[in-house]
């Protein structure tokens, strides 16, 4: 079955929609269209060990695009799909409102997606296109956790105030993780993320969190 092929990988489905051409779901390779499309990623630490312990993990760039190149393309073999990436563009395939159209999600005042269940602690490694109308549940139209968030903490707690709730100051961000003062996000992960109430039980085990961070100001610093 897809799913528990996917749940031994470390990763989970991350629900899925009927495409329409207004979506840009790309053709698949015989020239048919995408009929379903069904997202696949990660969520809390579940796909820490699998990846960890794999041979990508040692890879110098871009590790993790590579692992999930890997297992995503060997269940899409399986299954008779057709592998779908966010990474390797430009132009990049618009993952973000592909997610918006699979599951009930929708940007947080950090800019990340999130989640009702799982917070901020999630991510989309790939998609499965089949060329054939899989039959889906209903959608999931819960809303927005941070609607009814009074509080707000997690526009509080970057101690740079790179967020207002509107933008990211990316450079005042990366400034501060360039520095000692940084050494805690750097480590357990972002400190405005870790202060949402939403999705705790969710959250990245440091060495997953670190190995992020680590990602994101390499990239940065280019």
């Amino acid at each position: 079955m897809l799913e528990e092929r996917v749940r031994q990988s470390g990763l989970m489905l991350r629900g899925a929609f009927h495409p329409t051409a207004s979506d840009g779901v790309p053709n698949l390779p015989d020239g048919r269209a995408a009929v379903t499309l069904v997202l696949v990623g990660n969520v809390g630490p579940a796909m820490w060990d699998v990846f960890a312990a794999a041979p990508e993990a040692s890879l110098p760039h871009s590790p993790l695009d590579a692992w999930s190149r890997r297992i995503i393309g060997a269940i899409a073999a399986s299954v008779g799909a057709y592998p779908l990436f966010p990474f390797g563009g430009p132009p990049h395939l618009p993952f973000i409102p592909w997610a918006k159209r699979a599951e009930p999600v929708a940007e947080s005042p950090l800019g990340m997606l999130i989640h009702p269940d799982h917070g901020l602690w999630h991510a989309y490694r790939g998609a499965l296109a089949f060329a054939e109308r899989v039959s889906l549940p209903p959608p999931d139209t819960r809303p927005r956790p941070c609607d009814a968030c009074a509080e707000r903490p997690c526009l509080k707690a970057c101690p740079v105030g790179a967020f207002d709730g509107r933008s990211y100051d990316v450079v005042r961000c990366v400034g501060h993780l360039s520095h000692p003062a940084g050494v805690d996000c750097m480590t357990a992960g972002c400190l405005a993320r870790r202060a949402c109430p939403v999705g705790r039980a969710s959250a990245y085990v440091p060495a997953q969190a670190a190995f992020h961070m680590q990602a994101f100001l390499r990239n940065r610093q280019g």
